[in-house]
């Protein structure tokens, strides 16, 4: 607790190995904050810079933390194909307004395997003709992966655009079985 009796935000992070490169993890005690693809050295440190200054604390390395232990499992488990849908807490924290409301009903509303259109996403959020803006709310998304931005693609059977990175997204719809796996 500070000296007002509240308690201060904490945010822990580890970095995992993944088939799509390090993901680094980030946690609060209300649960997954962020998620950062290509998490090499560069970009980890500037993805905990901008941690920093959105949530006023300085992010501590912790991967045995238990804010983060089973987001760790999770993620693992997934990438080992033994894992479909993630159970965890998310702090939406870093995000609100219409990028918030389409991404909660992207988490909920497109399983595992399956895929939306950037305007059917769109009209399932009430605000049908908003594609567009459904594609910035996919590339302000805090948590990919577990919050599936990968899922959404074009309507004429484009695979769209992704923050990841096109091959990124490729692996993970190939992972899901929505692509077939490249040949060679």
């Amino acid at each position: 607790m500070d000296s007002h009796g509240q308690y201060e935000q904490r945010v822990v992070w580890a970095v995992v190995g993944t088939d799509i490169g390090p993901l680094l993890l980030a946690a609060t005690r209300d649960g997954l904050v962020n998620v950062v693809f290509h998490a090499t050295d560069g970009v980890r440190d500037q993805a905990l810079e901008r941690l920093a200054a959105r949530l006023g604390t300085e992010p501590v390395e912790a991967p045995g933390s238990p804010l983060l232990t089973e987001a760790i499992r999770q993620v693992e488990a997934y990438f080992a194909g033994r894992r479909q849908d993630f159970e965890l807490p998310l702090d939406w924290s870093l995000i609100s307004g219409f990028n918030r409301q389409v991404l909660r009903e992207l988490a909920a509303g497109v399983p595992y395997g399956t895929v939306v259109g950037y305007g059917d996403l769109a009209g399932r959020v009430g605000q049908p003709g908003a594609a567009q803006a459904v594609g910035m709310a996919m590339g302000a998304n805090p948590l990919p992966v577990v919050v599936p931005c990968h899922r959404v693609v074009e309507s004429d059977g484009g695979i769209g655009g992704f923050g990841g990175g096109l091959e990124t997204k490729r692996k993970l719809l190939a992972l899901e079985g929505v692509l077939p796996e490249p040949l060679f």
